[in-house]
């Protein structure tokens, strides 16, 4: 069973996943070791991920593994309906996923999902872990684990598990190096800025562009902002990011003073009404709103509803909303994760690094489900570093080595000046 759009389109899905697939070596590796080893032989997995060519990839490699896996959507506006056409029509790989589905048909899928009663969880928001605690408890005792994406669901499952909610472990695969230092730096930067382009057409060069947190994804969206000529601010509520942010070179100030001057602002936090209706009181004519975090909660949507006194739809994914005082806003794909509603995700080099961080943490984790205990636990290093140097081999790149006697000086202490 599945839940796609269109059938009719997997041959133009098909076409788009072999494209990514060439821009993905790690995982190329991967699938040519795994067909014959199959460390993943019946296991059932599902995963609440974006449904992009990327993702399909993976989803191709845990099958060559032996897995038993479904897919869900994990946001509404992110799933390429050809992408889901092909996965189900020449992969044979069932999918719950239609791009612009509801609220009410989101969590449905979820449960979808859910009804193949997983072992292994991959989860990207932390959705589908959660309906499993509440609503399919039932679902727990034949559990190993799971892993998560994002750096959203990895703060909720944290929380999960200091409430001591959490009933199986999980590995925060958005912690690995070769996660967060690529794909939410240069993955973020890049697909956030092809968003905004994309649904505005708007020039960047000379522009102010205000980035809204400066973890990683924020760091990669205010170099790349940069990069094409904007003027960038930088907003933080902590004092060590914005003390970087400020050597780096970008002004530093509180939201309330970048609101108006800002013809672009992007919130990139993970965090509730970061946007809020005292800012957009004093926004520029023109400002345009986005968001690059995972839920569409990051600017106060229903604060802007109320304000308008009418809305438009100028551009596909551009709402116009206007004031009362002549002024206008423009909020992008509704308030949703601007790179994926309004362009195609991170590109496939780095998601290469990222999902075969997904396919080694679960084998990781089938191989090691007697000794983990129920909590979110860090990445094995040797699997970092693993990625890497698959990642660099792919490259034609090559690393020198330590020689003996380095190795042995840099576990001694007895040497000095």
């Amino acid at each position: 069973m599945s839940d796609i759009k269109d059938p009719s389109l997997a041959s133009a899905g098909e076409s788009r996943i072999e494209w990514a697939l060439k821009e993905m070596p790690v995982m190329r590796g991967l699938m040519q070791t795994l067909v014959d080893e199959r460390p993943l032989e019946g296991i059932r997995i599902s995963a609440c991920l974006h449904i992009t060519t990327e993702t399909a990839n993976l989803a191709r490699t845990l099958k060559m593994a032996g897995a038993d896996i479904v897919l869900c959507a994990s946001n509404p506006l992110s799933t390429q309906d050809d992408v889901a056409a092909a996965l189900v029509s020449k992969y044979k790989i069932p999918v719950y996923a239609v791009r612009g589905e509801t609220t009410d048909i989101y969590y449905q899928h979820i449960q979808s999902a859910l009804d193949h009663q997983p072992q292994l969880t991959m989860d990207d928001g932390a959705d589908l872990v959660s309906e499993l605690h509440k609503t399919r408890t039932d679902l727990l005792d034949g559990m190993i684990g799971g892993t998560e994406e994002t750096t959203t669901g990895v703060i909720r499952l944290r929380a999960m598990a200091r409430d001591k909610a959490l009933k199986f472990p999980i590995l925060a695969v958005n912690d690995a190096m070769t996660k967060h230092l690529f794909d939410n730096r240069y993955g973020t930067g890049q697909s956030a800025l092809d968003g905004i382009i994309r649904a505005t057409n708007i020039l960047l060069a000379g522009k102010t562009f205000t980035v809204v947190g400066y973890g990683w994804c924020g760091r990669g969206v205010a170099m790349r902002a940069a990069g094409h000529g904007a003027n960038v601010i930088v907003t933080e509520v902590d004092a060590l990011r914005a003390l970087e942010a400020s050597m780096d070179g970008y002004r530093v100030m509180p939201l309330m003073d970048a609101a108006k001057q800002s013809d672009f602002i992007l919130t990139v936090t993970g965090d509730k009404h970061v946007i809020d209706e005292a800012h957009m009181r004093v926004m520029k004519d023109g400002c345009v709103l986005a968001n690059a975090g995972h839920f569409n909660v990051e600017i106060n949507i229903p604060a802007l509803e109320e304000l308008s006194v009418s809305k438009s739809r100028p551009r596909p994914m551009v709402d116009e909303y206007k004031f009362a005082d002549g002024r206008s806003l423009c909020l992008l794909a509704e308030g949703r994760l601007v790179n994926l509603a309004a362009a195609e995700g991170h590109p496939s080099t780095v998601m290469d690094m990222s999902f075969a961080n997904q396919v080694l943490c679960a084998i990781y984790m089938l191989n090691n489900r007697d000794s983990l205990e129920n909590a979110v636990h860090s990445v094995p290093f040797e699997i970092d570093e693993e990625i890497a140097r698959l990642k660099l081999a792919a490259m034609g790149r090559s690393i020198d080595q330590l020689t003996a006697k380095q190795q042995q000086y840099l576990s001694s202490w007895q040497e000095g000046t």
